[in-house]
């Protein structure tokens, strides 16, 4: 099982702009959190900060260790990973290349490309876990925009990642594919924590185990999905008439 993902009085500045505002937050080793706010409530900006991408204060823990003030690199090693809205794979490469390069970040290049004459377990476990088996000497570029948002996520789990921060997997995906996605990350999150930033409600109905509401740059609310949908609060400043209407 995997660590936990700890936050304490965490703060981004930007020029004087308060982007995240002193959050706390637990999410429990094996949860599956859904982060949901308005736009600009510091959603994306939480996760920068937790990987690395810009300066906070405060303290981020990943199981016993401090994430805050380490190089991003250093904080993939040590079993974080994130994707971000649209897909960073390599194209030009096949699906199990891209698997491949991302198990292989000690290893050459002319190791990672070359081809084998079999395909390591943990590669093999992804291809299935992610459901693209079928699909792996196809070209990355080929694929459909919600298999290669699948890649990513297998990508991080060839890393071993422990830690899965996911900035709106399913945008711009159809309702078979979000539905597949959902049960992806219900899958992975048996062994690893996973946290998801989105906006899609039907999607975080079905499939978020715990919420966290974010509203400028604090926490607004937490709880199960019944528990943040009937908060007066979210449904003042999120929901809005969707909620009044439901």
């Amino acid at each position: 099982m995997s660590g936990g993902l700890r936050i304490r009085d965490l703060r981004v500045v930007f020029d004087g702009f308060v982007a995240v505002d002193g959050v706390d937050l637990d999410v429990a080793p094996g949860d599956l959190r859904f982060l949901i706010g308005p736009n600009g409530a510091g959603k994306t900006t939480l996760v920068d900060a937790v990987t690395g991408l810009v300066r906070a204060s405060g303290s981020a823990r990943f199981g016993e260790t401090e994430l805050l003030g380490r190089d991003v690199h250093r904080i993939v090693r040590l079993g974080v990973g994130r994707t971000f809205q649209t897909a960073a794979v390599f194209e030009e490469l096949t699906v199990l290349q891209n698997l491949d390069i991302a198990a292989g970040a000690g290893r050459g290049p002319w190791t990672m490309l070359r081809r084998r004459r079999g395909i390591p377990d943990d590669v093999a476990k992804a291809l299935e876990t992610i459901g693209l088996a079928d699909r792996r000497d196809d070209l990355a570029g080929t694929l459909a925009h919600g298999q290669k948002q699948w890649l990513e996520i297998g990508m991080l789990l060839v890393q071993d990642a422990k830690l899965l921060l996911l900035d709106e997997p399913v945008a711009g995906m159809s309702h078979e594919e979000r539905e597949a996605t959902g049960a992806l990350l219900e899958a992975v999150s048996g062994e690893r924590t996973v946290v998801v930033i989105e906006h899609d409600m039907d999607f975080l109905r079905r499939f978020a185990r715990t919420v966290t509401v974010l509203h400028a740059g604090k926490v607004l609310s937490e709880g199960t999905v019944a528990q943040v949908q009937a908060d007066p609060r979210v449904q003042e400043v999120y929901l809005g008439h969707a909620a009044k209407e439901a």
